[in-house]
């Protein structure tokens, strides 16, 4: 594409945002999704929790498939595609566009949501499966029109996770399915968040060190960081074909230090006065963790529960990196100044203490209940603030 022609298409589809005149919260992609994603995290693990305490009575609905699906392949692709959006916006350098195109792909994420709470059947794993195809489609199309090859890693992040899901609905032709498309998700999920979280987290501690007048900034990018993110990756690669080797697991410890090393030249530690930057090098670090404990998961199965593993990857990682990111962006991205307040720092230790308490509960013998509905509390908790404090933002139009 021409830059003459770059230039008139994005003429166009700004001209088109400016004059969209229906709800500010169909004016931007990320506005539906992050608030949709809020909400469906505060309701959809304490109803877990409780059918999975037996305090509820859900016939079958909420069981431990539904669980993990609605949490890497729901929430975290509202999240995904929301920030996305974005991302692709600035990749491409068009603007996206507001309105009905937005409507869609949030009605269809939704309906999506609401089709899992049945039984699986045929039509409503169609209807879930219908969310992911298209949105990678959409980004690709846009990467394909301004000729930009320098972010396919989340193209194809997406796209791959559009089959994965696939794959996790025809589990009950091929079982093997199961596991192995759940493992890919989580495992395209880390590659997404170490790939664009080593770009993000230092580059957001640099500005926010900038403005505080500290001359220390954290190491630039360079060939240790390329490596030790191969060494991740190649952890991550290893997992998904020999799940329960002994050199997987050593492997993914190696990643996880890799990782904590990485996290330790971006100097976190200057900014524990500012929850939406210190709460981010908390999610790279619980990446990290996780990736220690799966791996030892593995090496001593007697001794590790795999489920904390898990959830320290997934409560932890995804969850912390998630809900940080949701809340920054939607400051930036609605004409606010990128500071968290009180509600904010509520919000951030909650989510914290939930990943910890659920990493914990299976450690925990009699007290596991307790821990798992504490955690559980915590969780809603962190996103019902975030719903009623940054609600409002993503539906009203720019400060």
């Amino acid at each position: 594409m021409t830059r003459s022609r770059a230039r008139e298409t994005q003429r166009t589809t700004a001209q088109i945002v400016r004059g969209y005149r229906g709800p500010a919260l169909f004016s931007f992609g990320f506005r539906p999704f992050f608030l949709l994603a809020g909400g469906f995290a505060a309701l959809a693990i304490p109803l877990w929790i409780s059918a999975m305490l037996g305090l509820v009575d859900m016939t079958g609905a909420t069981t431990r498939d539904w669980h993990v699906h609605e949490m890497l392949f729901g929430y975290t692709s509202a999240v995904i595609a929301g920030y996305m959006i974005i991302a692709g916006a600035n990749w491409t350098g068009h603007y996206p566009v507001a309105g009905a195109p937005v409507m869609v792909l949030a009605g269809l994420w939704l309906a999506g949501r609401l089709a899992m709470l049945w039984p699986e059947t045929a039509a409503a794993m169609a209807i879930d499966a219908a969310f992911l195809p298209l949105f990678a489609a959409a980004l690709w199309r846009e990467q394909i029109a301004a000729r930009n090859g320098r972010n396919l890693v989340p193209c194809i992040v997406v796209a791959l996770l559009a089959v994965a899901n696939i794959a996790f609905h025809l589990r009950a032709f091929q079982p093997a399915w199961g596991p192995a498309s759940e493992r890919l998700a989580l495992g395209l999920i880390i590659l997404l968040i170490m790939v664009m979280g080593g770009r993000l987290v230092p580059s957001f501690t640099r500005n926010w060190l900038a403005q505080q007048g500290i001359p220390r900034e954290p190491v630039p990018y360079g060939r240790l960081d390329k490596g030790l993110v191969i060494l991740a990756a190649g952890a991550l690669l290893l997992w998904q074909m020999a799940p329960y080797a002994p050199v997987t697991g050593a492997l993914l410890i190696a990643g996880g230090v890799a990782l904590w090393l990485r996290l330790a030249r971006w100097r976190g530690w200057e900014t524990r006065r500012e929850p939406l930057v210190w709460s981010l090098h908390l999610g790279y670090a619980w990446l990290a963790l996780g990736l220690v404990v799966l791996g030892g998961a593995i090496c001593f199965p007697a001794h590790i529960p795999r489920t904390a593993a898990v959830h320290a990857l997934t409560a932890g990682g995804i969850g912390v990196m998630t809900l940080v990111m949701m809340m920054r962006t939607t400051l930036s991205h609605t004409g606010r100044e990128r500071r968290g307040g009180g509600s904010t720092l509520a919000a951030c230790m909650a989510i914290n203490a939930a990943a910890a308490l659920r990493v914990a509960a299976p450690f925990g013998g009699s007290a596991m209940s307790s821990l798992l509905a504490v955690s559980a509390l915590l969780w809603a908790c962190a996103f019902l603030q975030f719903v009623a404090v940054y609600g409002p933002m993503l539906m009203t139009r720019r400060a």
